[in-house]
């Protein structure tokens, strides 16, 4: 419950260094890995910025935010009555986002604009839509399918939003969603152990 900045706010004041920065913004309610760079190592920050994550993560099916996550207002809901997706619908639909693809960040996100965070923006009502980027998922695993969760664990490039990818799995399965946990579990070659 505290952002990647405020990570860095602490880690600064625990070590005394006069410089330090983290590679890749966790979002708030996420857990797991956040790497810190100190002092000099702050230079070594793109290195680990573009290289894969692998995170677990949990999608809500029928139920759209606006932030595209479990904090956000809800923009539209549908009611998924049993047997709304087989196994083999959600299945089907999370394999055609393996591989590389585009993905357009979130209104709410680190992603700047002018100098400014979008999240920032958004926060005053002003929404700015970024370009589409070119992202790689190289793995997507279903781990569990309990409509309307499905627990999922993915492998993708740097700068890959995870609650984009809820809800772009929601809306092609015609019902939205959105991210409802997520633990980043590796980064930049360091992992939770």
């Amino acid at each position: 419950d505290i952002t990647s900045a405020r990570v860095v706010s602490v880690v600064k004041r625990y070590t005394g260094a006069r410089k330090i920065g983290h590679a890749g913004t966790l979002d708030p309610f996420a857990t797991g890995v956040l790497i810190c760079l100190v002092n000099r190592a702050t230079r070594l920050a793109e290195f680990f910025l573009h290289g894969d994550k692998h995170y677990e993560a949990v999608l809500r099916l029928g139920v759209e935010t606006d932030t595209q996550d479990f904090t956000g207002t809800v923009i539209s809901a549908r009611d998924l009555a049993t047997g709304a997706f087989s196994e083999n619908d959600i299945l089907r639909v999370i394999r055609t986002f393996e591989g590389e693809g585009w993905q357009t960040p979130p209104g709410f996100s680190a992603v700047k604009h002018q100098g400014v965070p979008l999240y920032r923006l958004a926060r005053k009502g002003i929404h700015v839509e970024k370009p589409p980027r070119r992202v790689f998922i190289s793995s997507l695993t279903v781990r569990e399918i309990a409509v309307p969760m499905v627990r999922f664990d993915v492998t993708c490039s740097g700068g890959t939003y995870i609650r984009t990818l809820c809800a772009d799995i929601g809306r092609a399965l015609g019902c939205g969603g959105h991210l409802a946990g997520l633990k980043r579990t590796r980064a930049g070659g360091f992992d939770l152990s």
